[in-house]
């Protein structure tokens, strides 16, 4: 059941919020450059390829809702103490993780398809290790940007949490799915590498600002 506090405008633009949060996050080169390398060093079809895709995505959102089931049980305790201070740790966290993909996209340049071959020989692995490689390596690699949501929304209730991570699965899943189709088809070069370029900075600006909006809902 909703809380009172959170009305369903409120509770539309959090999801909102989230979705994007999600989406963006999964324009990282590593939420889906791998699936592409695989891909073409199995020579998967695109639904292998796909089904790879949701398996992992689906894997990294929920270690992400682990992980911030744990910090809204170790915030709770913690808000029993000091009063309020769950909203101001989101925003704080939000600045950080903001400022760090500001910075990594000021000093350092993403390294896309361009580099390597895609093109290899026979599959030096079996479809099957390749594909839970592919889902491990997304399932021990939580979203971290994707935590401060569930800190911020800890006194929201189970409802409000679960349709967080509902919504990271949607969004997280569909970003991956896009970026790995357009890059399979041939427009890494033509198109992601230009917005690679941007990405880490555009991350980076829309978490701050989700921040601020944080802090300015406090006031």
């Amino acid at each position: 059941m909703t809380p009172p506090a959170l009305d369903q405008t409120m509770l539309l633009s959090l999801l909102g919020a989230g979705f994007a949060t999600a989406f963006l996050h999964a324009a990282l080169p590593t939420h889906w450059l791998p699936f592409v390398l695989v891909g073409r060093a199995q020579r998967w079809t695109l639904q292998r390829v796909m089904a790879a895709v949701v398996a992992a995505g689906l894997a990294h959102v929920a270690s992400t809702a682990l992980v911030g089931g744990l910090i809204v049980m170790a915030g709770m305790a913690l808000d029993q103490w000091v009063s309020g201070l769950l909203p101001y740790l989101s925003a704080i966290l939000l600045f950080a993780f903001g400022g760090f993909y500001l910075v990594r996209s000021v000093v350092r340049r993403p390294q896309l398809a361009g580099g390597p071959s895609l093109e290899m020989s026979a599959p030096a692995v079996s479809h099957a290790a390749a594909f839970w490689a592919l889902v491990a390596t997304m399932a021990v690699s939580p979203g971290e940007v994707l935590l401060p949501f569930y800190l911020n929304q800890a006194q929201g209730g189970a409802a409000v949490l679960a349709a967080l991570t509902v919504v990271f699965a949607v969004g997280t899943v569909i970003g991956m799915a896009l970026f790995t189709g357009l890059a399979r088809a041939g427009w890494s070069v033509l198109r992601l590498e230009r917005w690679a370029r941007y990405e880490g900075a555009v991350l980076g600006v829309a978490l701050i600002a989700i921040g601020l909006l944080v802090v300015m809902h406090q006031h």
